[in-house]
């Protein structure tokens, strides 16, 4: 069929969707509802005359569907939670209310928001972890299974979807309104910390938490337990790393990131490591770092962790939005050479639920006195971990992609001798649309797997990639199908077996060879210094795409002299590509980093 996806953002859902019914067969084409009003509705209507979609489909919409589309075209819209909730804050409302289960409903778009017929629906557990989180993982679990369901029982012509209407007894209907900032602040006097950390959870990409902090008011971004440090509730009693340890009634919490409430008449705001966030008023505290081994650690919060079962390490790394900052490529880096002196064959490289790396972190970079010098920095970071993995000859070393990867981060992952993938994964192994020609020697390790053909169309047409398509690319060795609770736990089991197979041994041989083998045909320092001259003429130019670029997505906002463009229908009179997919159009229709993009 002929599928229209229509959405406020490329987000991860609606990437993973439009790369799944690629996968099934179907032409696809994406509009994007990023206009004002009326420009967006006149779009939106072109897009559908010219494309003449048999189907269209709203994976995230944060607006209405025109009338005269929805009453001559069937729409579905995906909304995150049961059937018969209403209302834009349902996911948030299930995590600061602390449900055990959620669901996800495929409506048919109508007069009345999510009040349509329902097509397909499922049901999911609901762990303790971020919103966010959730929505990348569980959430777009479910929404696959069920776009799947309502798009093949539209197929089929027969299916009659199920009315909300009419006096069905087993529906509960339950309008919702807006999470306002009223209602998820924060007492510190009362608000025990599982309170605490549930209305951090539920905001933690979006919107945040408003609170007053040092003189200032900002928006608190995620949360994690600590289960040593106490202190007078509110006030903050240690540093770890970049985040900050507030004191709870009962405990105490790790806060990441912080955003400044924007001033009125004041420029857009955006998340900051929270250290770095509150340089110049933050006050001398005592520094508590974790332990890198997670044995020793207990249930304490790190972002870097490594474990060992028997022959196989474990380096597990989790940081927000998958962005790296210089800093963050650093411990990465410095954990990593430790790992490398354990006595294990098989070192395996993520694992965490949740992104595995969108490359450099663009906040920062925006943030910096100078971005061009921090890029710079940021990238030769990354950089000198990937030469790292690649030059690790005397064990196996295994990328374990729990969730999604873009950027430089999809080439981290490709150093590694194996690329295992969750079955929910996203891929996205190119540069272009922030303007970057790209590092982290992608230049040999995705000609090294894909080839060079399918290398120039992964990184030129710059579409994202499933993972059940990234395995049979060559991007990915192999898919693991489980829920992103189960991954860590099957990753173990998987790396196990590795680590005890007789072939083990011979392999590791078998890749020094190949090495020496493939740095006698070019050098890793030539791949190096070739990439690096295209990223320098790009960070130290001002005029170059890239700060626009970055600048526009770090802001949420069309980059500056741009009109916003859609990535999807062909133009008047031009037939889709014979494979189904349509270009995206703009650089900023769908960024590298898909963390630049609220997920909700």
């Amino acid at each position: 069929m002929h599928i229209l996806l229509v959405a406020s953002a490329f987000n991860s859902l609606t990437q993973r969707v439009h790369a799944e019914l690629r996968d099934g067969g179907h032409t696809v084409a994406v509009e994007l509802a990023t206009l004002d009003a009326s420009a967006r509705d006149v779009s939106l209507r072109r897009a559908v005359r010219e494309f003449a979609p048999d189907l269209i489909l709203a994976p995230l919409l944060k607006t209405a569907i025109p009338r005269d589309v929805w009453a001559a075209h069937t729409c579905m819209v995906v909304h995150p939670g049961p059937p018969g909730d209403r209302g834009p804050s349902s996911l948030d409302r299930a995590v600061q209310e602390g449900a055990d289960t959620w669901g996800v409903t495929v409506l048919q778009a109508g007069e009345e928001m999510d009040a349509g017929d329902i097509w397909a629906s499922e049901t999911f557990p609901l762990p303790a972890v971020g919103k966010s989180d959730l929505y990348r993982n569980e959430v777009s679990d479910a929404a696959s299974r069920a776009v799947h369901r309502a798009v093949e029982r539209f197929a089929s012509r027969t299916y009659v979807p199920r009315p909300q209407t009419g006096g069905d007894k087993e529906l509960c209907i339950r309008t919702r309104p807006f999470l306002r900032q009223e209602h998820r602040r924060i007492d510190w006097r009362s608000d025990s910390t599982a309170t605490v950390l549930r209305k951090l959870r539920a905001a933690d990409s979006s919107p945040g938490v408003l609170d007053e902090l040092l003189g200032g008011e900002w928006f608190l971004h995620g949360g994690h337990p600590e289960h040593e440090l106490r202190g007078r509730p509110g006030e903050l009693v240690a540093v770890r790393e970049e985040a900050v340890c507030r004191a709870t009634v009962d405990g105490a919490v790790w806060i990441p990131e912080l955003r400044p409430r924007r001033r009125p008449g004041g420029d857009a705001t955006f998340k900051l490591p929270a250290v770095t966030a509150l340089a110049g008023r933050l006050p001398a505290l005592p520094e508590h770092p974790a332990p890198l081994y997670d044995e020793e650690r207990g249930r304490g919060w790190s972002d870097i962790g490594y474990r060992e079962v028997g022959q196989a390490g474990f380096l597990r790394f989790s940081f927000p939005g998958g962005a790296m900052s210089t800093t963050q490529c650093r411990r990465l880096h410095d954990a990593y050479r430790l790992a490398c002196r354990r006595p294990t064959s098989v070192l395996v490289l993520g694992g965490a639920r949740d992104f595995f790396s969108n490359g450099i972190h663009l906040n920062v970079i925006e943030a910096a006195a100078d971005p061009g010098e921090e890029s710079w920095a940021n990238i030769n970071a990354m950089d000198d971990l990937v030469e790292s993995v690649l030059t690790t000859t005397d064990r196996l070393v295994v990328s374990a992609v729990g969730g999604n990867a873009a950027a430089g981060g999809v080439m981290l992952a490709l150093a590694a001798d194996e690329v295992w993938c969750r079955s929910g994964a996203v891929l996205n192994p190119h540069y272009r649309l922030m303007g970057l020609y790209g590092s982290e020697y992608w230049t040999y390790t995705l000609p090294r797997r894909v080839g060079e053909e399918t290398a120039e169309r992964l990184t030129g047409r710059a579409l994202p990639v499933s993972a059940e398509s990234a395995v049979r690319l060559g991007l990915a060795d192999r898919t693991v199908d489980c829920d992103a609770q189960s991954f860590a736990g099957e990753v173990v089991r998987l790396a196990s077996r590795l680590a005890e197979s007789p072939a083990a041994l011979s392999r590791i041989a078998a890749k020094k060879t190949e090495r020496d083998r493939d740095e006698a045909r070019r050098p890793l320092a030539d791949h190096r210094a070739a990439e690096l001259a295209e990223m320098r003429r790009i960070f130290f130019d001002p005029r170059s795409s890239y700060h626009a670029l970055r600048h526009a997505c770090v802001l949420k906002s069309p980059p500056a002299g741009s009109e916003p463009k859609t990535p999807g229908p062909p133009a008047a009179g031009r037939s889709c590509r014979k494979d189904g997919v349509t270009a995206l159009a703009a650089h900023h229709a769908a960024p590298a980093p898909s963390a630049c993009y609220e997920e909700q």
